[in-house]
């Protein structure tokens, strides 16, 4: 069997970066570990290049166990940005942290477990880079093992991903069973539009097993109180890595290997986003820490991405593609902001952000751009990311985009009460705030990136239609 190692070459690289990083915490002193942040950003940013440059070195390993085309390609992309930016944004954190290889080493393993899900072709390889994603994560969130609100989260976080996967394994286990086949593109072949009773319960298990990973209600609840807990650069990869990585898998398991169920799998997904996205937002409006805002705001943004996914279609995956992309900047934006706050403050309260645009402009600037791209605000990247979802479905589920129009205003509120309080209140503390190179860096990046993409989305648009076209050939 000839196999070609340059579609694995971005793969491979994560897999020596992490270990080299593990590696040099043991043999570098203690002291010296300060760069090791530098060296994990500037190799991803060669695994970044590494990616982009095999976008037109398509095919499949192992008799399809492990695609690579552009749709994959595309995803890794948007995995591998988010881990720079989160690195980038969060150097002087994990120094205080400390432990920095360990931490830096666990981030990189998660992103590979995420290339791999993004290349998955079987339920084994699925399985195997969900795994590695998400003890990798069980780390990072539990890393201050000093802080009770950080071992507490790991605890719940392990507890209810050993449950999740026990739950999607066994949906896997009956689609074999009555399939004959782990290979994805063979279990599509071999569904038929009359499915047996263990089929149907077979796919009620994927969508409350992936349901979990994505944070969709009612499988949530496990989504504020590890995000409150977890240090704030994991809850931001969390936010948004975990999440297009399970957006990406979702969507290659229900449209390539369930197209037969179709209409008995869509209405269910379409409960599932309109239930997300109004608990989601509602659930935000009282919250007086910024990580559970944030936290319950990730929940409805989970809920109009599954939007993406109720038409099965070219367009509905580009959609998903395109707003999993834009909702990196947003989300590491804010997340930046909360953990440079909290290194200077302590706090993570809303109310002590008051003043924050007279001790620190770009913070405020960055916070404020962000949530209003959350929120879909013209003309901002959230609004072309939501306007491609919501017109796959307009034609035959005209309530589900009432719904997500409803409470996307709704959003609004909750998030212009954080402005009003960096904007409107005087600081306690008048104290300005200095931001060190690599933070202004990440806010300024996650910033233009936000208008741009607003302004100008047809770069991009072009691109997602190419990688959502190649899902569908064979």
């Amino acid at each position: 069997m000839n196999v070609d190692l340059s579609l694995l070459a971005p793969e491979i690289a994560m897999a020596i970066l992490g270990l080299g990083v593990l590696v040099l915490g043991l043999i570098v002193p203690k002291g010296s570990r300060h760069g090791l942040g530098w060296v994990t950003a500037l190799g991803l940013l060669g695994v970044l290049g590494l990616t982009i440059a095999g976008w037109n070195n398509q095919g499949s390993l192992y008799e399809g166990i492990f695609i690579v085309d552009r749709y994959a390609i595309f995803f890794k992309v948007t995995f591998l940005t988010a881990a720079f930016l989160v690195t980038l944004g969060c150097m002087r954190y994990v120094d205080e942290m400390g432990d920095q290889s360990e931490y830096y080493s666990m981030m990189l393993f998660a992103t590979l477990g995420m290339m791999v899900l993004a290349s998955a072709g079987d339920f084994m390889t699925l399985y195997l880079g969900l795994e590695l994603m998400t003890i990798a994560f069980v780390v990072l969130v539990c890393f201050r093992r000093t802080e009770t609100r950080s071992v507490e989260a790991g605890i719940k976080y392990i507890l209810l991903a050993g449950m999740s996967s026990a739950v999607l394994l066994y949906g896997l286990s009956l689609v074999y069973g009555v399939t004959g086949s782990v290979a994805i593109s063979e279990v599509g072949r071999a569904v038929t539009t009359e499915p047996v009773p263990a089929l149907i319960l077979g796919v009620a298990m994927l969508v409350a097993g992936l349901g979990f990973k994505i944070s969709a209600v009612p499988f949530h609840m496990w989504t504020p109180d590890v995000y409150e807990g977890a240090p704030t650069p994991v809850t931001s990869f969390l936010a948004v890595g975990s999440k297009a990585a399970s957006f990406a898998i979702l969507l290659r398991v229900f449209v390539a290997a369930l197209p037969g169920l179709w209409a008995h799998w869509t209405m269910l997904v379409a409960i599932l986003s309109a239930v997300t996205i109004i608990v989601g937002n509602l659930v935000a409006i009282p919250q007086t820490n910024i990580k559970r805002l944030l936290a319950y705001s990730s929940i409805a943004q989970a809920g109009y991405i599954l939007v993406g996914l109720v038409t099965a279609s070219e367009a509905g995956i580009k959609g998903v593609m395109f707003y999993a992309f834009l909702y990196v900047f947003a989300t590491i934006g804010a997340f930046t902001v909360a953990a440079y706050f909290y290194n200077v403050t302590g706090s993570d309260e809303i109310k002590d952000y008051a003043g924050l645009s007279q001790r620190s402009p770009l913070m405020a600037a960055v916070m404020v751009i962000s949530m209003l791209s959350m929120a879909g605000i013209p003309p901002l990247a959230g609004f072309v990311g939501k306007f491609y979802l919501f017109k796959t479905i307009v034609d035959n589920y005209l309530w589900l985009a009432f719904i997500g129009l409803i409470m996307s205003m709704v959003s609004v509120y909750y998030y212009l009460r954080v402005a009003l309080v960096m904007y409107r209140d005087e600081p306690v503390d008048h104290t300005p705030i200095s931001l060190s190179g690599p933070v202004a860096l990440t806010l300024i990046i996650t910033m233009v990136a936000t208008l741009v993409l607003g302004i100008y989305p047809g770069p991009l648009s072009e691109v997602v239609n190419t990688a959502a076209h190649s899902f569908f050939l064979p």
